[in-house]
């Protein structure tokens, strides 16, 4: 039950669901992840380690890269919120605008996009 609650608690908030929602069949760097949500790196890498510690993501690190995407044997349970999650959000107005964003989101180099991103902090 504990892990559904950490699950349940972790998918109560909007930036993780569609996040949750992004990396459906997909890997995304941690800088994508900003770029789709327009959030503060640190905001982003926070919501990461919520849905980290309830097992709906997984990570891997890659050089300077941090590379996310669903877990891939979460506990039934968790596993299960989390598919419901995503999807009551198959017709959700943000989600399908998030689904347009990444499509431009994953043609740029996510190097170039981390570069960029870094810039702009000052």
């Amino acid at each position: 039950m504990r892990e559904l609650l950490a699950a349940m608690k972790a998918l109560a908030d909007e930036n993780r669901l569609r996040i949750i929602a992004a990396l459906d069949g997909r890997e995304l760097c941690l800088c994508q992840i900003v770029e789709l949500l327009g959030l503060a790196a640190s905001t982003v890498s926070r919501h990461m380690s919520i849905l980290h510690q309830a097992r709906l993501v997984e990570s891997r690190k890659q050089g300077r890269w941090t590379y996310f995407r669903l877990d891939e044997a979460p506990p039934e349970e968790v596993g299960a919120a989390r598919e419901a999650a995503i999807g009551s959000l198959q017709h959700d107005a943000v989600a399908r605008e998030d689904r347009k964003r990444l499509k431009a989101i994953l043609k740029l180099d996510p190097e170039k996009l981390c570069r960029a991103q870094s810039e702009c902090k000052g």
